[in-house]
């Protein structure tokens, strides 16, 4: 049997949650009050509850986060998700962010297609630390931490020449499958090898996140998130539950609309058992808090011009979201904010029949499904880290910003970097197409 890349995608994301599970409980909680919420909402509201993807995908959905130290790891993980149909979009940069900078640059790892999203929607955000910041790292610091990340090992050559394949080839037979998705899971697997006490604890001085990136001679599933369609009531459920969770739902608010862009929100991190070994070689048992357990609401995707709404609102109550955005679907279609694919109805068309896509959805020519927002977004993501950092650490404000920026990120992969706006026109544009839409305004 010949394994295509979406069920290597498809094994590796069961794979990867049974071990996260394993390695933290309180996420199978997670997961379980989101399958639990999911069929409530689904009881309440039939198909409507289904309009941003089918019961089966939403439970199905993931996404991961792993944090890695170099360019090297990082053109070597773009080779085992490129495997499984997983390439790279978008670019965050979280040094910026207030209030705690984050001394990583990122880019999420997921399907382009949409029959591959249908399919199989797992991606990974993925995250490099930013060695070279001077903000963060002094030279002679940026030196000891880049040989000890280069000393590493995440990927062995087993692995990578797997991936190869299977991205030469579209796929591995039954055998090779089984093994290149065990050996990918293992490498995320939390190594229970003791760690270097006053090395971490130096990292951790500036960033807990640089820390939990090169204080460790491993790597690991830092977050697994399943997709709930209602993260205000999981986020009262979970807290029912006894699980403490963080202060507030990232992203946008619940206004009078449709769910749009994306909200996220986590239980803090919890304290797990690690070993550090002292100065003096005596290995201690501690704890650390750095991995937690992040829960999504995927809404409609926005247009550049929804995009620069949203900006302009974010932060503000939901009083002036409500009084700024219409409150439909076909409002948003007609008023360009939201990504939509068209389809024609039954109507008979004629020589009356406007040409105008407005017009075609008002008349009832055309109808307008939503397309959903599969990426991220940089003020979420950063307030999800930061709500779980141990301490604000510390950055110098006056010294040299890295030019790490999207540019040198594609080159570090040898991938092209697919702009999200970009995958969204297409996908809007081919349903336009296939209209024959004379004027799209």
């Amino acid at each position: 049997m010949f394994v295509e890349p979406w069920k290597l995608r498809a094994r590796f994301a069961r794979s990867l949650s049974e071990m996260y599970g394993n390695e933290v409980p309180a996420y199978r909680t997670l997961v379980e009050v989101s399958h639990a919420v999911n069929a409530d909402v689904v009881r309440r509201h039939g198909a409507d509850a289904e309009r941003l993807g089918s019961l089966d995908r939403v439970t199905a959905e993931r996404h991961g986060a792993i944090r890695l130290g170099t360019p090297r790891e990082l053109a070597q993980v773009a080779r085992i998700f490129g495997a499984m149909g997983m390439f790279p979009v978008g670019y965050y940069d979280l040094r910026d962010a207030a209030p705690t900078p984050v001394p990583v640059v990122s880019t999420a790892f997921r399907p382009v297609d949409e029959d591959e999203l249908a399919r199989n929607p797992f991606r990974v955000f993925t995250s490099v630390l930013a060695t070279s910041d001077r903000r963060f790292f002094d030279a002679a610091l940026q030196a000891r931490l880049e040989a000890f990340l280069d000393a590493r090992e995440l990927f062995g050559p087993e692995l990578l020449a797997l991936a190869d394949r299977a991205e030469a080839d579209g796929g591995l037979d039954a055998d090779d499958a089984d093994r290149f998705v065990a050996l990918a899971t293992q490498a995320f697997e939390l190594s229970r090898a003791p760690v270097d006490g006053p090395w971490y604890r130096e990292l951790e001085a500036i960033s807990s996140v640089a820390a939990d990136i090169g204080g460790v001679a491993s790597t690991h599933v830092n977050h697994l998130t399943p997709r709930v369609l209602d993260i205000d009531d999981l986020y009262a459920r979970m807290q029912t539950r006894g699980i403490k969770m963080i202060d507030a739902i990232q992203g946008p608010p619940r206004w009078k609309g449709p769910d749009v862009l994306l909200r996220q929100t986590s239980f803090r991190a919890l304290a797990e058992p690690r070993a550090f070994r002292d100065a003096d070689g005596v290995v201690r048992d501690t704890a650390l808090r750095v991995r937690f357990g992040e829960v999504e609401a995927r809404g409609i995707a926005l247009t550049r011009t929804g995009r620069a709404r949203y900006d302009e609102l974010i932060g503000q109550p939901v009083e002036v979201w409500n009084a700024r955005l219409p409150h439909t679907e076909h409002g948003l279609a007609a008023a360009d904010l939201a990504y939509f694919t068209f389809h024609a109805t039954d109507r008979p068309r004629d020589e009356q029949t406007p040409t105008e896509l407005a017009a075609l959805l008002a008349g009832g020519w055309v109808t307008a499904e939503p397309i959903v927002y599969e990426d991220f977004l940089p003020r979420s993501a950063a307030g999800i880290f930061q709500s779980n950092l141990t301490s604000a650490g510390r950055h110098q404000t006056g010294q040299q910003h890295a030019a790490l920026d999207a540019d040198w990120m594609a080159g570090v992969l040898d991938r092209e970097l697919a702009d999200p706006f970009d995958l969204y026109d297409a996908q809007r544009e081919r349903s336009l197409d296939a209209l024959d839409v004379l004027a799209r305004s």
